[in-house]
């Protein structure tokens, strides 16, 4: 039997820290499914399409290729975990102050299916300050982005924040 969790996320854009995140879910499970959350009331700097682009252009190649699929869903996480066999929700805690909002998310997401588990995993220090609202503020200032996302995502920004000048 193999194990799968879902690691959901806006990925608005796709961070370092979010890729450290992935290479860690992907230590424990055999399959990690990122799954970019859809609202189709908020406005997102990338369309949910282009961010799976990204994401998946970060992730090709060993040793990932085979072990994470990028999806996109829209509705309640735990009904596309329940509607795809998965029982593992994966979550990152960067710093305490995510901690409360985590919990309240796991303890809703328990009660609404009591099958599916929350496992929470911290990333590597150099990216527990790392947001995509932090990324997306330096980009809209021309900062240096080498340290915050991977190449083919910085070139993403500058080209979206150069279309609305």
């Amino acid at each position: 039997m193999t194990s799968a969790a879902l690691f959901p996320g806006s990925f608005d854009p796709p961070t370092l820290g979010h890729l450290n995140m992935i290479e860690r879910a992907c230590a424990t499970f055999d399959r990690v499914i990122v799954g970019i959350g859809h609202n189709h009331r908020k406005k997102g700097l990338f369309t949910p399409e282009e961010r799976k682009e990204l994401l998946q252009e970060v992730m090709c190649g060993e040793p990932y290729e085979e072990q994470v699929r990028v999806v996109i869903f829209s509705g309640l996480m735990v009904d596309y975990a329940r509607q795809n066999g998965i029982r593992t929700i994966v979550r990152g805690l960067r710093q305490v102050s995510d901690f409360e909002f985590e919990l309240r998310m796991a303890l809703t997401n328990r009660r609404l299916a009591s099958d599916i588990d929350t496992h929470f995993l911290m990333p590597d220090e150099p990216h527990t300050f790392v947001s995509a609202t932090l990324v997306r503020e330096v980009a809209q200032f021309g900062g240096d982005l080498s340290s915050f996302v991977p190449d083919a995502v910085a070139m993403a920004l500058r080209k979206k924040m150069s279309v609305g000048e």
